[in-house]
């Protein structure tokens, strides 16, 4: 007998007991809180002795599968399998209710098989949220029936799991002797490998700052990959906020032999608009061709793509290759290869969005995986997105217009619990104390009407009605979870539209549980300091590691000067036009070349460059457009050729201030007048306060840091190789400050001279 391989029922019953087409329009559902309470408030229903998450684990041959019941009525011999829903309960769909029974009969069996039984009792029950009201299915099923259909699941899994289990082991052993791809490290990369190595052994959370050009990715990649075997560890989540990142993690897979001398499978997950072939079609058998009996043609488009990863990785143009010759939509080819794959590249939402796939499959399944998370320094202001929701009276009014007559009644209801709300908050900002109790109500209405109307009427809801239903329901879940980690707000434009938020300030608490799931979280950057603000908004584990990796570059690399003579806050701005015009062309004078000039915003930007040509013809000067399109983001970084001369006009934070690289003569300098600092307004304001409260540090938390850490991953783009040599302009006095220069990177040697110049002028 090979080796064991273990299931859990509802993998099993996924795996062998789906059929028919892809149909999304049983959605949206409960949410998970809503699923808990509703599974609370039916087992609540049921006598002293109902037993709840009953333990059951049978075994088929080498297959071990493992489950928990959702409950168990000893007095009627009846076991349980409970579903929450919203709406008509005929809108479940047939194949749903295939998958549902598939499920029930095997904790039947395993049940029969723990306790002797020669028959027992089943049902599948229907909650519907929004009335309370339960559906029951019930049937008797003989003990031999029960397992012969047992018999018949796991026979059509084991061939399956078999090629899994050979899979893993020749996984395994080819990881136990991996070798690093190039000769040796580079400075610094052994140091961050070496930390990343520790964390996932001993099973410990990692915060890396580690600087741009030591190679982080293949760097952090290559240790955990080592980890794997000795750890047993089943999945590498690789993670990151953009599309190069993803890019580089790739490649650093297929540098390391991936889908070729190693047998790694490694996906690349890629958004739905993205991905879909059919973007003008309903996901759905009656609408989408790749939607229509896809589960029918899963299994083989399936093992073509495990088979596919032996030599390829299964990066988007392989997935959907994959996809189409089979007649399945490749975005969900996608989703169900994620169950199968060693290691997955994705967008941090994958596992850490409120509605996460991957952490609900590592939750679900008991994967031990461990997490990378690449230009980290993102994750506080995209977790904070994750778990923020806001709906806008205009986008109310605009879906009432065209709503069906049932449905503007509810919208109407929700536009006068709105009304009582404007009246209670009449400033043009103002923080409510609470979510308004009246508004949820209206809007749960309105969702739950929405969702009865699709379920007798199935199709596609009018565009406006559709954005809103979905804004509401995000809107309606997050309000769940309300507390200190959040504000809930109203801001008003115009007389007649406001707009409600829910604005989340400290993801930590929605955050906390996926880093305590995975085995190893290790989130890198070359900006994470400081380290507490980090673990503190993010909820990182109190024994999380810290690990600050020795720059490979020298102070001698690069020139760092403060313009401690200009002040670039906004009541001086003005003033400070002509300076860092003439301090642009002075530099460029002295050295021509490449220069990034980066601004707190366009309209500064837009300033500067009309006094440099006005006062400076001769300085070439290009400029970041506002909404560029991503030809035109390429065209402006074309333009930085080696040989080249000009400056690029730029935006801190945008697209060009992190995640490029122009080394050696492509950039040998960037002037940055500005610290960063995010605008002083209402919102912010409150931010504040919430921080100082929550942290004691309000100012820090809310503007210093993620100020600075803009201008240092700015200002990291000049020194990409240790054969760079540039300079950077920090083009404000408050750069002089001990606790702005302690937020640099330690390798860098700001010139002395021109501080102490801005120190006078401060004092004089």
């Amino acid at each position: 007998m090979g080796p064991t391989y273990t299931v859990a029922v509802r993998a099993l019953c996924e795996f062998t007991a789906k059929q028919g087409d892809l149909d999304l329009r049983f959605t949206p559902s409960p949410s998970a809180q809503e699923g808990i309470a509703g599974h609370a408030v039916v087992t609540s229903r049921r006598g002293a002795s109902y037993r709840t998450e009953l333990a059951l684990e049978g075994s088929w041959g080498a297959l071990q599968v493992r489950g928990r019941a959702d409950g168990y009525d000893p007095d009627q011999n009846l076991i349980e399998e409970i579903k929450t829903h919203r709406g008509k309960f005929s809108a479940i769909p047939d194949n749903h209710r295939h998958l549902h029974w598939a499920q029930v009969r095997v904790y039947g069996h395993l049940l029969c098989l723990q306790l002797g039984l020669e028959q027992v009792n089943l049902a599948l029950v229907y909650y519907d949220i929004g009335s309370g009201q339960e559906t029951v299915l019930r049937e008797t099923r003989a003990a031999a029936d029960l397992s012969q259909l047992f018999a018949d699941l796991c026979e059509r899994f084991s061939a399956w799991a078999a090629s899994e289990a050979a899979h893993r082991a020749a996984r395994d052993a080819a990881l136990a002797a991996l070798r690093f791809p190039h000769p040796d490290f580079r400075p610094g990369q052994r140091q961050l490998a070496e930390n990343v190595y520790r964390a996932n052994t001993s099973g410990r959370c990692l915060l890396a700052q580690a600087p741009t050009g030591i190679g982080k990715t293949v760097g952090s990649l290559f240790p955990v990959l080592r980890a794997l075997p000795q750890e047993k560890l089943d999945k590498l989540f690789f993670l990151a906020a953009k599309t190069p990142g993803r890019r580089l993690a790739l490649d650093a897979a297929a540098s390391l032999g991936a889908g070729k001398t190693i047998p790694l499978r490694v996906l690349e997950l890629t958004a739905r608009d993205k991905a879909c072939e059919h973007p003008d079609k309903a996901c759905h058998g009656d609408a989408c061709p790749l939607a229509k009996g896809f589960y029918d043609r899963l299994p083989t488009a399936r093992a073509a793509a495990a088979a596919a990863a032996e030599s390829a990785l299964l990066d988007r143009e392989t997935l959907r290759e994959v996809g189409l010759a089979h007649d399945v939509c490749p975005y969900y080819l996608g989703s169900e290869m994620a169950r199968w794959a060693d290691m997955v590249v994705g967008d941090y939402n994958y596992y850490f969005d409120g509605g996460a796939m991957l952490y609900a499959l590592a939750l679900e399944r008991g994967w031990k995986a461990s997490v990378l998370v690449d230009e980290a320094h993102n994750m506080v202001s995209r977790a904070r997105s994750m778990y923020s929701a806001q709906l806008a009276r205009a986008d109310l009014r605009v879906a009432r217009a065209n709503a069906p007559e049932v449905v503007k009644k509810a919208l109407e209801r929700v536009g006068r619990a709105w009304t009582g709300v404007d009246k209670d908050a009449p400033a043009p900002y103002q923080l409510l104390a609470e979510v308004p109790g009246k508004l949820l109500d209206a809007l749960q209405n309105a969702t739950s009407t929405v969702n009865d109307f699709l379920a007798e009427f199935p199709g596609p809801l009018d565009p406006d009605l559709q954005r809103f239903h979905f804004d509401a329901l995000a809107f309606l879940r997050l309000a769940e979870s309300f507390g200190e980690h959040s504000l809930c707000d109203l801001g008003r434009s115009g007389l007649r539209d406001s707009t409600i938020s829910i604005r989340n300030v400290v993801p930590a608490p929605f955050l906390a549980p996926r880093f305590a799931l995975a085995r190893s979280v290790t989130l890198f950057s070359a900006t994470l300091s400081p380290w507490h603000y980090f673990c503190d908004l993010l909820g990182m584990p109190a024994d999380t590691a810290w690990a600050d990796v020795a720059s490979p570059f020298s102070a001698s690399q690069l020139a760092v000067h403060v313009a401690g003579g200009i002040s670039t806050r906004y009541q001086q701005r003005a003033a400070s036009l002509g300076p860092i015009a003439d301090l642009v062309a002075r530099q460029y004078l002295e050295r021509p070349g490449n220069y990034l000039a980066f601004f707190s915003s366009f309209d500064y930007l837009e300033q500067v460059l009309a006094q440099l040509e006005q006062r400076h013809p001769e300085v070439p000067a290009w400029r970041q457009e506002r909404r560029m399109s991503e030809p035109e983001r390429a065209a402006f970084l074309e333009r930085f050729v080696p040989g080249g001369q000009g400056v690029g006009f730029a935006v801190l934070g945008g697209s060009f201030g992190e995640g490029i690289d122009l080394p050696g003569e492509r950039l040998i300098g960037a002037f940055v007048a500005t610290l960063g600092l995010p605008q002083v307004n209402p919102v912010n304001e409150q931010l504040r306060e919430r921080m100082g409260a929550m942290f004691g540090a309000g100012y820090d938390y809310t503007y210093l840091y993620p100020g600075m850490q803009k201008v240092v991953q700015a200002a990291g783009r000049v020194i990409r190789t240790e054969t760079d040599r540039g300079v950077v302009w920090l083009i404000d006095d408050r750069f002089a400050r001990p606790e702005v220069r302690a937020l640099l990177p330690a390798w860098w040697e700001v010139d002395q001279q021109v501080v102490r110049k801005a120190d006078q002028a401060a004092t004089g």
